[in-house]
């Protein structure tokens, strides 16, 4: 059954189609930007033959009716709300909220002072989570992708740009875990535009981005598409938001990103070296907490999977001592990645230098006092190999600790 308006509601004006002033049920849009109810706007083109606006009286050229399927949704949501509606007080501040909600969303892409309706929007969704499950809801997500694709138009407009940075804002705060959210957002030319204001936008806005990277990251979203159109730009646009030390939550969420993307192919893995991820991690590693080090260490290990990865990383002079320097300080789990970063670089790049770096920046010392562990464990396994393989080249150089030599004769008789 078609649900009708109670006649007692209060029915906001942007609802009422300016030819009928009764609530639509199939709302167009025509040139100048205004609603009507399909029926009246026909009827006023086609039947009484008129060439104009009805609101504006404009003289219109174009005669092209687009459905807006966002204000049908509105009003529909508007409807069922009122209908079920047990608080009688339209002053509620809930009820005030959703209103303007619904305000806002009608009105906010025919507008040209968007930047100023997107803040009032993003104010109010600031307010609680019921808010903005309301919001997404309504269909504010789709709106919202519509005004952040506008940069790919014209990039250069100041005021798209802005509109697309504070739609930014609101979107990184919303809930994007439904299937419909992600289907929005995962539109080649959403993402496109969004990885454009990772490069290009305020420091605000790219923090606003890579949020809703990860937000996007949670949900197993497949980054391939975008690392092929965006290539090493989108990389270096990470890279620079890891060593952002001013934005640390922003840093902290491009590691995450970087981690979801490098898990994903081979092919991301060669972009990112190229864009010259083990140099910029390298750096950082020293003066890294305990959180923010143990993903590093992961995105390295990821890295050195690859042999460009294991090359760019044994060129950096600061390599072998900067890893060195985390294991048994850090945690397990960056012990475990250290351990396993020597492993890949000692079996597969075995240069003399890598051996000799191992040896007197003390990765050697750490590697044998694993031994100690009780019980078998990856890491101890990895251990006990870079010794089997390397043991008797470190034996030769006189820095050696001789106290370790027994130990290495153990780890060498167990062979």
């Amino acid at each position: 059954m078609e649900k009708k308006p109670d006649p007692e509601m209060e029915i906001p004006l942007y609802f009422r189609c300016p030819i009928s002033m009764e609530v639509m049920k199939n709302p167009v849009t025509i040139s100048t930007g205004l609603s009507y109810e399909r029926k009246n706007i026909e009827n006023w083109f086609n039947v009484y033959k008129k060439k104009t606006c009805p609101a504006t009286m404009q003289i219109l050229q174009n005669f092209d009716a687009t459905p807006n399927h966002t204000l049908q949704r509105l009003i529909l949501v508007w409807q069922e709300r009122e209908s079920k509606a047990i608080d009688n007080h339209p002053s509620s501040s809930i009820s005030i909220k959703h209103d303007e909600l619904v305000s806002l969303l009608t009105t906010i892409e025919s507008t040209p002072f968007k930047v100023s309706s997107l803040k009032k929007l993003r104010s109010c969704i600031e307010l609680g989570f019921e808010v903005r499950l309301d919001f997404v809801h309504l269909g504010g997500i789709e709106v919202l992708s519509r005004i952040i694709t506008q940069v790919l138009i014209d990039r250069s407009d100041f005021i798209t740009f802005r509109a697309c940075e504070e739609a930014l804002g609101v979107l990184y705060q919303l809930p994007i875990s439904d299937d419909a959210s992600m289907d929005l957002l995962s539109k080649p030319e959403c993402m496109k535009a969004m990885a454009i204001m990772l490069q290009h936008g305020s420091a605000e806005a790219r923090y606003h981005t890579v949020t809703i990277f990860r937000n996007m990251s949670k949900v197993e979203y497949n980054w391939n598409l975008v690392v092929q159109d965006q290539g090493m730009d989108l990389f270096k646009s990470l890279l620079e938001l890891v060593s952002d030390e001013i934005y640390t939550k922003a840093s902290s969420c491009a590691l995450d990103v970087l981690i979801d993307i490098l898990s994903s192919s081979k092919q991301t893995r060669l972009k990112a070296i190229e864009a010259g991820a083990i140099c910029v991690l390298i750096e950082l590693l020293p003066d890294s907490n305990k959180s923010i080090c143990e993903r590093m260490l992961l995105i390295i290990k990821l890295l050195c999977e690859c042999a460009e990865g294991r090359l760019a990383f044994v060129d950096h002079k600061l390599g072998i001592a900067a890893l060195s320097k985390k294991i048994l300080r850090v945690s397990i789990c960056a012990t475990k990645l250290g351990v396993k970063i020597l492993w890949l670089l000692s079996s597969f790049h075995p240069k003399e230098k890598v051996i000799e770096d191992m040896l007197m920046f003390g990765s050697v010392k750490k590697i044998l006092g694993l031994l100690h562990i009780e019980g078998q464990s990856s890491t101890k396994d990895n251990a006990v190999k870079i010794i089997k393989m390397h043991g008797n080249s470190w034996n030769k150089y006189p820095c050696f600790p001789s106290e370790l030599k027994d130990y290495l004769r153990l780890a060498q008789d167990s062979n």
